[in-house]
C-alpha cells in the first residue's frame, strides 16, 4: 500500500498570478507551497509528496522550490489539471491518493490522517471534508482505482479542472463516497484561511505573524482562537467569494 500526497501547484493564477511563491511569513523567504509541503509532510500516513506542476517554463520555479524540499515533481497539462493528477498517479504507482492545493498554507495535516484513514477502514473509495475554516481542511483522499475510472469517464470542462467533481457531483452514485466533517470545537466555516487574492494574502500574514513564531505548525484549532481573539480579521477578505465548481 503505497500513499502519496499531490499538491497541484502553478504559476498561472487567475487572480492572483504567482500566489504560490509569496512569502509567508510576509518578512521570511519561506514560499506559501513550501509551508504547504512542510505541513503534508506532518502526516502520518503519507509516503511520499509529488508537486503536480505544468510543462510551461513559467513554473520552473515550482519545480525547484520542490527538489529544494526534496519531494517528487510531475509536470503535466496546464488546464486538465484530471489528468496531471492521473498521470503523476500512475508513475509513481500510487494505491491511495491524497489531493492538497498549493494554497492552503494552514493546512492540518489531521485533517489529511482523518480522511486517509476512514477511506482505508470503511473500504471507500472516495473522502471529503467539511466544517473546516476553508484552507484548513481542504483535502480529498481516493484510491488510484478511483481517480483513473474518473479520468477516463470525467468529460466536461469543469470536471477535468477540479479533478474531483465527477466523484461527488456528476456520478456519485458509481462511487462509495465518505466524508469527514469537522468536530464541534474545529467547526468554523465563516473563517478564510485560502489564498486567492491579495486581501487573502493579508490575512495569511497577519495570521502567520500572530503564530508562527510560537509554533510554525500550529492548526486549525489555534486559528480559530486567533479569530476568536481578533474577529476584525474577518473583516479583510470578507467579500471574497470561493470559485463555485460546474
Amino acid at each position: 500500500m503505497k500513499i502519496g500526497a499531490i499538491i497541484q501547484a502553478r504559476m498561472s493564477s487567475t487572480r492572483l498570478p504567482g500566489k504560490v511563491l509569496k512569502f509567508l511569513p510576509y518578512d521570511s523567504e519561506i514560499t506559501v507551497l513550501e509551508q504547504v509541503i512542510r505541513r503534508t509532510k506532518k502526516s502520518n500516513l503519507v509516503d511520499e509528496i509529488i508537486i503536480a506542476t505544468t510543462t510551461g517554463a513559467e513554473d520552473d520555479d515550482i519545480i525547484a522550490i520542490a527538489k529544494k524540499e526534496d519531494v517528487k515533481w510531475f509536470r503535466g497539462s496546464l488546464l486538465d489539471v484530471l489528468e496531471r493528477y492521473y498521470l503523476a498517479a500512475k508513475e509513481n504507482k500510487l494505491n491511495v491518493i491524497l489531493r492538497v492545493t498549493s494554497d492552503c498554507p494552514c493546512i492540518d495535516w489531521d485533517v489529511m490522517d482523518r480522511s486517509l484513514e476512514k477511506l482505508l477502514k470503511e473500504n471507500l473509495d472516495y473522502v471529503g471534508s467539511s466544517g473546516h475554516p476553508r484552507g484548513c481542511g481542504d483535502v480529498e483522499c481516493m484510491t488510484f482505482s478511483t481517480l483513473e475510472r474518473t479520468h477516463l469517464e470525467a468529460d466536461k470542462d469543469f470536471e477535468r479542472e477540479h479533478v474531483c467533481p465527477y466523484i461527488y457531483k456528476t456520478a456519485p452514485h458509481k462511487f462509495k463516497i465518505g466524508e469527514i466533517k469537522a468536530k464541534e470545537k474545529l467547526f468554523a466555516p465563516d473563517i478564510r484561511v485560502t489564498l486567492d487574492t491579495l486581501e487573502d494574502y493579508a490575512v495569511l500574514c497577519a495570521i502567520f505573524d500572530f503564530l508562527y513564531d510560537k509554533n510554525p505548525f500550529f492548526q486549525t484549532q489555534d486559528v480559530i482562537e486567533l479569530f476568536n481573539k481578533k474577529p476584525w480579521l474577518k473583516f479583510i477578505n470578507q467579500h471574497v467569494v470561493q470559485k463555485t465548481v460546474g
